[in-house]
């Protein structure tokens, strides 16, 4: 039996193995970084970088803004891994693939993640720019990351009344107060994409109570509360989602607001981690 399998799936004790040996670090603390946050990388004090394809498991990202590497270092003077990118599910992946990092690093011994990502306002309160903070998501991706065998050891039937820390939620809220960043508290819808929403669509989320809404995330978040691990998300707000503008959506736009409130994206996560206890 190939031992980086776990019945035919990728063992994810494998990738967590490597991860130690690039670095005698050993963090508690991980984070994902998505369209709009790369910048805080370059905030980061590096012991080591290890590219997603030295990585059992690992996709290689294919879409602009999202690296593909793994580092292992500093943020804020804490010990952290951080994730640079990620793959999705509109990029025809399954769930379980794209959410192989995150069972890598509670393998590892990860306890809190920090979730990041741009997506629509909804909220017309919300703009280009700001930030939010997950309180609660809508899930309309169509698939569940928990489908399936369940794997040795882990609940198959997740609760997920509190998806998302009170305890890290305050810590951003308080890094967001000292760095003067907006930051909002609200619902993310998560979709499949590729393809922006319809407004009638958007007018439907935001009658359930979406705030904004966007294309990953929320797996991530699903499968880090199977592992037991504490969990933050947060959103760079960087449109008005469809119909609330006449504003045509481009991905394009969404990377240039993205790039525009990076520094802010850098300041905020580096204070976070500076908080997190």
């Amino acid at each position: 039996m190939n031992p980086h399998k776990v019945r035919g799936k990728v063992n994810p004790k494998t990738a967590a193995g490597r991860l130690r040996r690039a670095a005698s670090l050993r963090p508690k603390l991980a984070i994902v970084l998505g369209s709009g946050f790369h910048a805080a990388a370059k905030q980061a004090t590096l012991e080591a970088t290890v590219p997603y394809t030295k990585l059992p498991g690992f996709l290689a990202p294919s879409v602009p803004g999202h690296v593909g590497h793994a580092l292992i270092g500093y943020l804020g003077g804490t010990e952290i891994i951080i994730l640079q990118g990620r793959a999705h599910y509109y990029e025809g992946h399954s769930m379980a693939a794209i959410t192989l990092p995150i069972r890598v690093l509670a393998e590892y011994g990860i306890k809190s993640l920090l979730l990041t990502n741009a997506a629509g306002g909804i909220n017309r309160k919300y703009q280009p720019g700001d930030f939010m903070a997950f309180k609660d998501h809508l899930n309309f991706m169509g698939d569940n990351p928990l489908r399936g065998r369940v794997q040795p050891g882990l609940e198959r039937f997740v609760d997920l009344t509190q998806t998302y820390a009170p305890s890290l939620s305050k810590a951003l809220q308080s890094a967001a107060r000292k760095t003067k960043t907006k930051l909002h508290t609200g619902v993310y819808c998560a979709v499949g994409g590729p393809n922006y929403e319809t407004p009638a669509e958007v007018r439907a989320y935001g009658k359930l109570g979406a705030d904004a809404v966007g294309m990953s995330t929320v797996p991530e978040a699903i499968v880090a509360r199977q592992c037991g691990l504490r969990v933050a998300a947060l959103s760079c707000i960087t449109n008005a989602a469809a119909g609330l503008t006449g504003d045509t959506l481009t991905h394009k736009a969404v990377l240039s607001t993205g790039t525009t409130a990076s520094q802010s994206a850098a300041k905020l996560l580096a204070e976070f981690a500076r908080r997190y206890e």
